[in-house]
């Protein structure tokens, strides 16, 4: 009378053990799916068990089964009422649960009546408590069902950033909801063919699709210098300001290449592409041609630079001139090449050549140099700090060429005073802004040859796409470890001279049909680094002087039998 029985340890152990059985059989019914146990019972074992772990994905699919089998046409509203009520709940044991938010989408997209209104305030609510909160594809959902104005939706990422700059998600966010205000609508470039006669070559004519936001609206939109004053060294303000700077490149075949002598076509697109889905089609003299398209090198499914084989004797008589186009249904776009009594043709892109790199429009110039004299006197105020990375996009978005001292000296101060933990990073993309830099000069002068030497700090190759013409390159006195696989793309490439790296792989010189000449001077070690060489069919000269090889017993003899088309090794 008044007192609380209490229960045998038997009692208890056997309560707790039919309690696992029948979490057990929920699992189990959720992992196997052979049982068909789709009843109310099951749904509550469900909720039992997401409540108290709302990650387990597998069993939110069941859960979705269930509540399909139990539907309703007349209870459906109620139903899902109480699955949303119930999903409160799991995001209240953890809001940034992937498997709750992705439910509560598929919950609210089959309510009959959903409340949208209510869902936005729900959002609202946990991003005010947590700015980083998984619920943003949710929340996107929402609005696009709701219809909520794309210009609201930028105030509200306003205040989230207002209130903490270091919200990456806002910033994204940002980034996708301004070209949807404010598209912008670029027109496609000229093309230019090498030496051929102004009719020779008609320009592409592409579909853009580019997610670009309207000059004159950014500029009044999107000034960052609040983010770099308040907290020079937060990066969420910085990936947000390279996608400000940055520009998408067309879609497009940046060029088209015909050698008589090899009866050979190259084609170099401005993103890596994969041209044996059958996308691309040859047409030479208005016959469409039957060629295998194959990438530079065997590692690469999708490569920016394709090559194909004519039938013999198609191309070869260099008396007859011939008109070349290939196609690339994909987007609906196509590059023309006139092949006139010539050894090779070539058309490619010139406007294009002065924006690959994330070029800015004269429009934005002057504001562009305003925020680089704000950024510099925060630099004076705090010189080191990492605004010297923004000073850095700034000035290549102004003037690259006009800038590349400074760059350099800034990048020396990064590695070495302010962030030496990030010095290799800071390396490599300094090897990316010379690489850049060096291909400008290149297209300015209309030569073939890319020179980058005797920097001392050249620790990675990029950007090898765009030299697809280039028959002479010089990398000596730099700190390169390899020539990668990307390396085979300078499909037009008579020498190279890398002397003085630390080079001890040359997996990128993978048949390249031009190669003459090679000078490895002061790199390999070992015999085998030298095996992708012998895939190069022209190669007639060869400098392996002071390279550790040289010691090795007989090497004379096994470099005879590695590279029989040597005449002239220097050991």
């Amino acid at each position: 009378h008044g007192r609380v029985k209490v229960k045998t340890t038997a009692q208890q152990e056997e309560e707790k053990r039919k309690e696992r059985e029948k979490k057990l059989k929920v699992y189990v019914a959720a992992r196997d799916r052979k049982d068909g146990v789709f009843d109310d019972e099951a749904l509550q074992l469900t909720q039992q068990l997401l409540s108290a772990n709302p990650d387990f994905a597998t069993l939110w699919n069941y859960r979705r089964e269930i509540l399909t089998h139990l539907e309703d046409e007349d209870e459906a509203q109620k139903i899902y009422e109480a699955e949303l009520s119930f999903l409160e709940s799991c995001l209240k044991v953890n809001p940034k649960s992937y498997g709750s938010w992705h439910h509560r989408g598929w919950v609210s997209a089959r309510l009959p009546r959903p409340d949208w209104a209510r869902e936005l305030r729900l959002c609202d609510r946990c991003l005010s408590l947590d700015d980083r909160n998984h619920c943003w594809d949710y929340r996107r959902m929402v609005v696009k069902m709701s219809s909520v104005p794309v210009k609201q939706e930028l105030e509200f990422t306003d205040r989230l950033i207002g209130s903490n700059f270091s919200n990456y998600s806002s910033w994204h966010y940002r980034s996708t909801l301004l070209p949807l205000l404010h598209p912008g609508s670029p027109e496609p470039p000229p093309s230019r063919c090498d030496g051929d006669p102004p009719h020779s070559c008609s320009p592409p004519s592409p579909q853009t699709h580019f997610h670009r936001v309207c000059e004159e609206q950014l500029l009044k939109y999107e000034l960052v210098q609040n983010a770099f004053f308040t907290d020079p060294n937060d990066q969420s303000a910085w990936f947000y300001y390279r996608w400000l700077l940055g520009r998408e490149r067309e879609e497009m075949i940046s060029c088209a290449y015909v050698s008589r002598e090899q009866e050979r076509v190259a084609v170099a697109f401005s993103r890596p592409v994969n041209a044996q889905s059958g996308s691309l089609l040859l047409v030479l003299d208005g016959q469409p041609q039957r060629v295998e398209w194959r990438s530079v090198h065997p590692h690469f499914k999708h490569s920016p630079v394709w090559i194909c084989d004519l039938p013999p004797g198609t191309i070869s008589d260099i008396a007859n001139e011939h008109n070349l186009t290939v196609h690339w249904t994909e987007k609906h776009t196509h590059r023309d090449c006139a092949l006139y009594t010539r050894s090779e043709s070539w058309c490619r892109d010139t406007a294009t050549d002065l924006e690959l790199f994330s070029e800015l429009s004269v429009e934005k110039t002057s504001v562009l140099q305003s925020e680089l004299q704000s950024v510099n006197q925060l630099q004076e105020l705090e010189p080191l700090n990492k605004c010297l990375l923004t000073i850095i996009l700034l000035m290549r978005a102004l003037d690259p060429l006009g800038y590349e001292k400074e760059t350099l000296a800034h990048f020396q101060t990064l590695k070495q005073e302010v962030d030496s933990m990030r010095s290799a990073y800071y390396s490599d993309l300094c090897s990316k802004f010379m690489i850049e830099n060096t291909i400008l000069k290149m297209e300015y002068a209309e030569v073939r040859v890319f020179s980058i030497s005797d920097r001392q700090n050249l620790t990675t190759l990029c950007h090898l796409d765009q030299l697809l013409l280039v028959t002479h390159i010089n990398l000596s006195s730099n700190q390169l470890r390899r020539l990668p696989p990307q390396f085979a793309m300078l499909q037009c490439l008579e020498v190279v001279e890398a002397d003085n790296n630390s080079i001890e792989n040359l997996e990128g010189v993978y048949h390249l049909p031009k190669l003459e000449e090679v000078s490895l001077k002061n790199n390999i070690s070992t015999l085998a680094d030298l095996q992708p060489l012998a895939s190069c069919p022209k190669l007639r000269r060869l400098d392996l002087r002071g390279n550790p090889v040289t010691q090795t017993a007989n090497v004379e003899s096994e470099l005879a039998e590695l590279l029989p088309s040597v005449a002239d090794l220097l050991l």
